[in-house]
């Protein structure tokens, strides 16, 4: 437990994130407990949850979702979360991350952005403060025919994922004052 000289603040209470996920095979929850962990390390209160778990965030100051990406599509659970919770979700800081490009070549980078922003473009409410991309991962041996004749993959980019990371905890922690012991 956390002493309350540790506790940061936003106006006198404290400020909790949720790291909402969508995955399939388990690497995007992966990345969002990476996030988590960086996000931890730089003071602030933080939730992991699978996205259809998430039915309130009122209890969060920001909010930040990740989901991978299917077949052209940004996971099904994130966008429903973000139909499901638009009007709350328009009244705090959200971040949105999708992971699903092979590699991180801009071409497939940009591709995977359009699909991203695809989602997003459907709940115009909610206008996220940053959007990432992040490379995905292909275990063959997880996945059906033809998929499984995929090489294995992880264009997962460690550094890319701290950045903006780091960047997310810049703009939440502005401001914010420690309480004196």
């Amino acid at each position: 437990m956390r002493s309350a000289s540790a506790v940061r603040t936003v106006g006198g209470m404290e400020h909790k994130t949720l790291i909402a996920y969508a995955s399939k095979h388990g690497s995007t929850h992966e990345v969002a407990d990476q996030i988590a962990e960086i996000l931890r390390g730089s003071g602030l209160d933080v939730d992991v949850r699978s996205a259809s778990s998430v039915d309130d965030v009122d209890a969060y100051d920001a909010v930040v979702i990740g989901g991978a990406l299917y077949m052209g599509h940004w996971h099904r659970d994130a966008r429903r979360l973000l139909d499901r919770m638009s009007d709350e979700l328009r009244e705090r800081p959200v971040f949105v991350f999708g992971m699903g490009p092979m590699d991180l070549e801009q071409k497939s980078v940009e591709g995977a952005r359009k699909q991203v922003d695809h989602a997003l473009a459907k709940v115009p409410d909610v206008e996220p403060v940053s959007v990432a991309i992040f490379g995905g991962v292909v275990h063959p041996d997880e996945l059906h025919f033809p998929f499984n004749h995929m090489p294995e993959a992880d264009a997962r980019d460690p550094e890319a994922i701290r950045a903006w990371t780091d960047d997310i905890a810049a703009v939440l922690t502005r401001g914010r004052v420690t309480p004196a012991t």
